[in-house]
């Protein structure tokens, strides 16, 4: 299905060798730094990572899926990266050695994203677009630093592309085992990430552009929902039985709605508080998910109504800043320090908004609009939401891509430059 075609076997030498390098450089880093990517205690979990670790190692032993509940089951988090670490402690042990095989099983998903990333940029662009990406890729430090903190960044990255690869694929062929798959994949990011669940809306727009009859559309459409419900009806079932009522995702102490309304993590203007005095600066961003929503909503009608530029710059441009503009990178590696790579991923995201820009203006075609249209759904759907860096991360290489095809084009334009300039001598000296 992935097979990469039309393309020289220097290039494919070079991929592979790319592959391999990503390969070892990985397993070096993980294996070296090992419990240096925590950023949190094992002893006393208080961050993501241990939690996760300690939600298999009960989800493994008593059965139990409970993510800050102590022993009790919770709805709190998606199952997807518990299922697998756990399986990890059960064949490795529940101690470095389960801990270890998951850092390694993430470093063979960045391997296999290498290819994946090279499958993207020759289909939509071209060959030396899609050799800059990978090598991009294979330097890109947050890459490793994904490789060896546990956490779900790197699995659901590896879905997105696959899902990518799989939209190309389905709206060329235009069979339905295709998006069989495609319904597949988006129910197993949606156990990672469900905001990945609206994902197949983006094909309104994908179908509209290929001309594909609505008949098509409707039969396309059932099959995806109905893989993905079949799917994900273990989980609403687990949900029901363990607490007799319809749970679609989670059901967390943290809403991102109204977290997503905390501009740079602070409160509200100070009127808000006149204005709203039922609230309490001191327990506003604390309570379940169902009293949050209408927290969030008076706070964004009082921040749109008195200070309106500043609310529509954070629901905005700040969301793109919060997303890309600040590396997932919490543990530096050597020799880049955090400082260093705050520069570079500045430097790097200028060089894909130029990339944007420039594709959407000179690369007119329907082989780009997959593309696009998956980097704005996984953009727009944080719009609402609480959004940083370790969500944008996953999509930082649809942007390299789009940098990667600027950084091709403009090595084209030297080069020509160059080449004429040679002819002019030439034809001068002669």
């Amino acid at each position: 299905m992935f097979r990469i075609t039309g393309v020289s076997r220097s290039a494919k030498l070079y991929l592979f060798a790319l592959m391999a390098f990503v390969g070892i450089v990985s397993s070096i880093i993980v294996l070296v730094y090992n419990d240096y990517f925590f950023l949190g205690d094992p002893l006393k979990p208080n961050n993501d990572d241990v939690k996760y670790i300690q939600t298999s190692r009960l989800l493994l032993n008593e059965g139990v899926l409970a993510y800050n509940t102590g022993d009790k089951p919770s709805a709190f988090i998606m199952p997807g990266l518990p299922l697998i670490l756990s399986g990890f402690m059960a064949l490795f042990g529940q101690e470095d050695g389960g801990v270890i095989a998951y850092r390694l099983y993430q470093c063979v998903l960045q391997v296999l994203s290498i290819y994946l990333i090279f499958w993207l940029g020759h289909r939509i662009f071209n060959t030396r677009t899609a050799i800059i990406a990978c090598t991009i890729s294979a330097i890109y430090l947050p890459d490793y630093f994904s490789s060896g903190v546990i956490l779900s960044e790197t699995t659901f990255r590896t879905i997105l592309l696959l899902l990518l690869c799989v939209t190309i694929i389905a709206l060329e062929r235009n069979k339905a085992r295709y998006y069989l798959l495609l319904g597949a994949l988006t129910a197993a990011a949606a156990y990672f990430k469900p905001h990945a669940s609206l994902y197949p809306a983006v094909f309104l727009v994908l179908w509209w552009r290929h001309h594909i009859p609505w008949r098509l559309m409707l039969k396309y459409a059932l099959l995806m929902a109905g893989v993905y419900i079949l799917l994900l009806t273990p989980w609403w079932i687990r949900n029901w039985v363990t607490f007799h009522e319809f749970i679609l995702f989670t059901s967390s102490g943290g809403s991102p709605f109204l977290l997503g309304t905390r501009i740079h993590g602070q409160l509200p203007p100070a009127g808000f508080f006149e204005a709203y005095p039922q609230y309490d600066p001191k327990t506003l961003f604390q309570g379940s998910d169902r009293l949050a929503v209408q927290k969030g909503i008076d706070i964004i009608k009082y921040g749109f109504t008195h200070e309106p530029f500043k609310y529509l710059y954070w629901f905005t441009a700040g969301r793109w800043m919060e997303l890309y503009f600040h590396p997932f990178y919490s543990r530096p590696i050597w020799p880049i320090t955090r400082p260093d790579m705050n520069v570079i991923q500045k430097i790097l995201m200028i060089i894909n908004m130029l990339g944007i820009c420039w594709a959407l203006i000179k690369h007119r075609s329907n082989r780009l609009l997959p593309l696009a249209a998956a980097l704005g759904y996984f953009t727009i759907i944080y719009i609402p939401f609480v959004a940083f860096n370790r969500y944008g991360y996953p999509n930082m290489i649809l942007l390299i891509l789009f940098g990667s095809y600027f950084i091709e084009q403009l090595l084209g334009y030297f080069s020509k430059l160059s080449s004429n300039g040679l002819r002019k001598r030439r034809t001068v000296t002669s």
